[in-house]
């Protein structure tokens, strides 16, 4: 009796395993594995290695449930993305681009354009009417948003996250009810922008109803939902950064860090008591922000992989059972077809927005397959929409209605704002030489959209300190065309300095007060051409030194024409493009002048980026009175900082100029950011002449060089320049550089 029993004891014990597992004819299902990623920005790459670690040996993966990078690294996986594609498509982004809190500057409006040359980095408030708030992110996450769309696409129909090669959840925090949400049906690119927005960083986004943040706020490892799937085993990859020392409190960035630390090490803990196994990789000192490491990641992942892999093998499954795990999966993928749609719709709720997108996007595509490249067309209207600065934010799905397939484009407007919106603008502009006095100005820019018709701007600008300036356009479209007309009106008071042998012998206060109208054409959003009239009042009257003019004072008016043309990639330190202003008056009277006169003046500067981190430019510009003698409050200006840095601003006046130059701008390498943004140091040749006849031109020269600061409240400048005669001149900058 006794050695039956141990007998039936034995064949129970070798037996069960094989049970399980599922191995031999007519045994029962292996448990199911769950995979738990946690969140943690940047050091979610990990992920990725850990996958390649995991399909190498054969771990099944039945279920996943991720949060922020863990969310969008699950995702893809459990699309059919296998961890190699993974690797290269993050090698591959340009992560600078995609996390840039506003709209590149190349695809802006012209008028945008305008409004980044006025104030480059400004404090801006946006509402209706006189209700004016700050934006709720610093960044807006349109770009990641394109990015995870397009991704996305081809499993835009799956409307249950189940229904995916590999069953999927995401997580996502309620900002109103402080509640975790467990994102597991509706929009798969709006459920990963949703677990993936940081507070304060990224924008919330709007799910069912409910505004919702990054996942990791509240359920950073989302065990419980995994388990609630029905995974028998859970495997937890856990990247999230360990709470700093003291050292971590010494810097704004390290408390903010700490702060997310501190928030989810409580909720991890009991997450991670509710796991069969866990891979945490040790990744160093790599934080959340170090995208442009992703090698270095991935490859520590792996090695955190393995040194749990002797646990794994548990779970493994042998070669048969694996290659029928992975043909199952594959069969539940999707074609990889694109998705041809019979109309477009749009989501937006208020009818002035609406009629915006579709007349920016047409019938374009409609009928056409939305194929890689026609997906790179979309996201570059739907960014140059965002550019009008009358959408924070734009996305695009497939949707279906009446069995046809439907281009869905939104925005992650919470508020239901209207695009008629009011937006105020807010800056400081320091100029500094250290042989003359400080320049400081208040700038503010307060724009009306939308007033008297769809398509109109107010615009009002306020400079107080230094120098005083009010001034008013309304820019009114005509018709449907790219035809405008602006009336415009403005007062500004500015200080003149008048020099003799590089020393300043009279300081004169000169005040200018006109109305005019324009007409012009939007050529493109790079360029507008303008014809306009103007009329006015000017004096300048003599405040220290010596009297060197009379008083002036005295009615002008004059007939103009302009063009401009704006291609630059960045308004604070481009690396490509040119900035063309151009402009041709017929003065009919002017105070100081007997009788009318023409001037002509251009002024261009070119950026070429050489590689990554070296930018080589070019500044020139001439001006001309056409062999008159230009009355003192209409003399062309040179001298200061880009207009030949070695002498004094506006250290030389006259009818007539000519100047150029040319330098390179690099940001070497062990040279650290400051705030994610570079720095740059330059040196710049430059050389010309001011003078009333040509024969009598006298040419001045100077080397300048410095440093550029790109930070993110504007940039600064410091350095200097050294004339022919060995005179130099220093400068601080901040606010608008490249004027």
């Amino acid at each position: 009796m006794t050695r039956k029993l141990i007998a039936a004891i034995f064949i129970i014990s070798i037996s069960a395993p094989l049970c399980i597992f599922g191995q031999g004819n007519g045994a029962k299902k292996r448990p199911t594995v769950g995979l738990v990623l946690s969140g943690g920005g940047a050091r979610g790459f990990a992920h990725v290695g850990v996958l390649k670690v995991l399909e190498s040996n054969h771990i099944p993966v039945d279920y996943i449930a991720g949060t922020s990078m863990g969310g969008l690294i699950g995702a893809l996986y459990a699309m059919g993305m296998s961890p190699a594609e993974m690797e290269t498509l993050i090698s591959e982004l340009d992560w600078d681009p995609l996390l840039r809190p506003q709209t590149a500057a190349d695809n802006l409006s012209f008028r945008r354009k305008q409004d980044r040359l006025n104030i480059p980095a400004p404090l801006t408030l946006t509402g209706k009417g006189a209700d004016l708030k700050l934006p709720n992110a610093l960044n807006s996450g349109h770009a990641i948003g394109l990015l995870i769309d397009r991704l996305t696409l081809r499993y835009a129909s799956a409307t249950d996250f189940s229904d995916l090669p590999i069953p999927f959840r995401a997580v996502g925090t309620d900002m109103l009810s402080g509640e975790a949400v467990t994102l597991k049906s509706g929009s798969l690119s709006r459920s990963l922008r949703a677990t993936m927005s940081l507070p304060g960083i990224f924008a919330p986004v709007e799910v069912d109803g409910k505004f919702l943040s990054d996942g990791g706020l509240v359920n950073n490892i989302p065990t419980d939902v995994v388990k609630a799937m029905g995974a028998d085993i859970v495997v937890v990859v856990n990247i999230e950064s360990p709470a700093g020392g003291r050292e971590a409190l010494e810097t704004l960035p390290g408390v903010l860090a700490q702060t997310i630390n501190i928030s989810t090490l409580d909720n991890s803990r009991r997450s991670l008591r509710q796991a069969d196994f866990i891979i945490a990789p040790e990744l160093g000192t790599n934080s959340l922000a170090d995208f442009t490491k992703s090698k270095e990641i991935i490859d520590l992942g792996m090695k955190g992989a393995e040194q749990k892999i002797g646990l794994l093998k548990s779970i493994a499954l042998n070669d048969a059972d694996w290659a029928e795990h992975i043909a199952a999966r594959r069969n539940r993928e999707l074609p990889d077809t694109p998705h041809v749609p019979n109309l477009v719709a749009v989501t937006e709720q208020d009818p002035d927005s609406t009629e915006m997108i579709k007349k920016k996007l047409g019938d374009k595509y409609v009928g056409q397959p939305l194929d890689d490249a026609k997906q790179d067309v979309l996201s570059k209207d739907l960014t140059e929409l965002t550019g009008t600065s009358r959408f924070d934010s734009l996305d695009y799905q497939i949707g279906e209605e009446n069995g046809k397939k439907v281009l869905l484009i939104g925005s992650n407007a919470i508020s239901r704002a209207t695009s008629r919106k009011t937006r105020l603008e807010l800056g400081v502009d320091v100029n500094s030489i250290a042989s003359d006095a400080v320049n400081f100005n208040l700038l503010t820019r307060l724009t009306f959209f939308d007033i008297g018709k769809y398509g109109s701007e107010w615009r009002n600008d306020i400079q107080l300190g230094s120098n005083i300036l009010f001034a008013s356009e309304y820019y009114r479209p005509l018709g449907r065309t790219r035809f405008f007309v602006a009336p415009h009106a403005s007062y500004e008071r500015r200080g003149i300095d008048l020099y003799v042998d590089g020393d300043r012998i009279a300081g004169y206060s000169g005040q200018n007060a006109e109305v005019g109208v324009d007409v012009g054409y939007g050529i493109s959003s790079k360029s507008e051409i303008r014809v306009g009239y103007a009329l006015g009042y000017q004096s300048a009257s003599l405040g220290i030194g010596n009297p060197v003019l009379p008083d002036t004072d005295g009615t002008f008016s004059t007939a103009g024409l302009r063009w401009n043309y704006d291609s630059l990639d960045n308004a604070v330190v481009p690396t490509r493009g040119i900035l063309s202003r151009n402009k041709a008056n017929y003065y009919f009277n002017n105070a100081g002048a007997e009788g009318g006169f023409t001037q002509a003046e251009t002024r261009t500067s070119v950026f070429h980026s050489i590689n990554e981190r070296n930018i080589v430019f070019g500044i020139g510009g001439a001006g001309t009175t056409f062999g008159a003698t230009s009355p003192v409050l209409r003399q062309f200006t040179l001298g200061g900082l880009f207009r030949i840095g070695g002498y004094g601003y506006e250290e030389f006046r006259g009818s007539n100029y000519v100047h150029a130059g040319g330098g390179i701008l690099t940001s070497p390498k062990n040279f650290p950011e400051l705030l994610g943004r570079k720095i740059y140091l330059g040196a710049w040749y430059e050389g010309g002449s001011m003078f009333e006849n040509f024969d009598t031109a006298s040419y001045r020269q100077s080397v300048s060089g410095g440093a550029i600061l790109d930070t993110p409240i504007g940039p600064i400048f410091l350095g200097g320049g050294i004339n022919e005669r060995g005179h130099g001149q220093f400068y601080f900058s901040f606010g608008r550089i490249f004027r």
